[in-house]
């Protein structure tokens, strides 16, 4: 199913949300083709959500039964259809419908994915019936994708209950002697496992995916695009481009800074450029200057950075992004030739 949705995008860049990830995208595309699952890898920040939500876009309108489980017709899965072949309405079902997002927190649970008795259904075909079972958000991505954000924040119980499911495309329902197919790609994104709050996924839940990098933006250009396109804009006040291309400069330059265990993402940027205009706005300016810049160091870099041991017992991050940009400035002033720059 899948091959043929996708093959269209051959030579193309079917992911136009995202700017540049040029490897990053040719890898989905790829998976897609396939029907592999997939988890997109990399820090918060960098736009792993963003392409995922992206494929929404192309999953294109399909006729299926007017069921909770979005049966194909033909090959119907759910008991109801199965027993009412032929006879079950059917429905244009949109590509966005059957792009299902789950959120992967400590607190999710296995009915939350899986599905659970409906008290309500069970009074009155019995507990154990399965149309007693209201189907979770996994069948409900049937014939489409199931996006699963942050999969190593829920909890390992959880993990156990996909392994089947993304092995075999069905799914044994807990009481129930009965398995339900679901047919489906599943896209999760994960964050680095030294991140706070993040579990260790088993090595038998990560054989069943491709790993798919998404690194930041591959230059300043891409990363200047992003923060004009996606940052919210003042019309009253206007951002000089050399402030704004050295302001990213030395997010980037964060980035390489050998004192940092955690660096900042394009967020950090676009807080940046977004916290900037207002302050120049409140002080009654029509332009932004180096002061704006700075004054928004301490409320949008300061918590997005980590400095190394033996840096962080000397100096607080602030005053460590107060002396590096002090220091980034001056060597830009000298490499700058026109004069611009303070």
């Amino acid at each position: 199913m899948f091959a043929e949705i996708f093959k269209q995008y051959r030579g193309k860049d079917p992911f136009n949300d995202i700017f540049g990830q040029d490897t990053a995208k040719h890898q989905m595309l790829s998976a897609l083709v396939m029907g592999r699952h997939m988890i997109l890898v990399g820090a918060p920040g960098i736009g792993k959500t963003t392409l995922a939500k992206n494929i929404a876009k192309l999953l294109p309108d399909v006729e299926l039964n007017d069921c909770p489980f979005h049966c194909d017709p033909q090959h119907p899965a759910c008991p109801e259809c199965k027993s009412n072949k032929g006879k079950v309405k059917t429905r244009k079902v949109r590509g966005e419908e059957r792009f299902v997002r789950l959120q992967g927190s400590p607190d999710l649970a296995v009915e939350d994915v899986l599905g659970d008795i409906d008290p309500i259904k069970a009074l009155k075909f019995g507990p154990l019936a399965i149309e007693s079972f209201t189907p979770g958000k996994l069948f409900k991505a049937n014939q489409g994708v199931l996006f699963f954000d942050e999969l190593n924040r829920c909890p390992e119980k959880l993990q156990n209950a996909l392994l089947q499911v993304l092995e075999e495309r069905k799914a044994t329902i807990g009481s129930y002697d009965i398995d339900l197919e679901a047919n489906f790609i599943f896209v999760g994104t994960m964050n680095p496992e030294d991140f706070a709050g993040t579990e260790k996924l088993s090595e038998v839940l990560l054989d069943r995916f491709d790993l798919v990098f998404i690194n930041h933006p591959e230059s300043t250009e891409i990363e200047r695009k992003i923060v004009k396109i996606k940052g919210k804009t003042l019309k009253e006040v206007d951002f000089p481009e050399h402030v704004m291309t050295t302001t990213i400069e030395f997010i980037q330059s964060l980035r390489r800074n050998e004192n940092l265990e955690r660096i900042p993402s394009v967020r950090a940027s676009l807080g940046l450029y977004e916290r900037a205009q207002s302050n120049a706005y409140l002080h009654g300016k029509k332009q932004v200057d180096w002061d704006d810049v700075m004054e928004a160091f301490t409320s949008v870099v300061a918590h997005r950075i980590r400095l190394k041991p033996s840096i962080k017992f000397m100096m607080s991050s602030k005053d460590f992004l107060k002396k590096e940009f002090a220091k980034f400035r001056e060597q830009a002033a000298k490499q700058d030739s026109s004069g611009d720059l303070p």
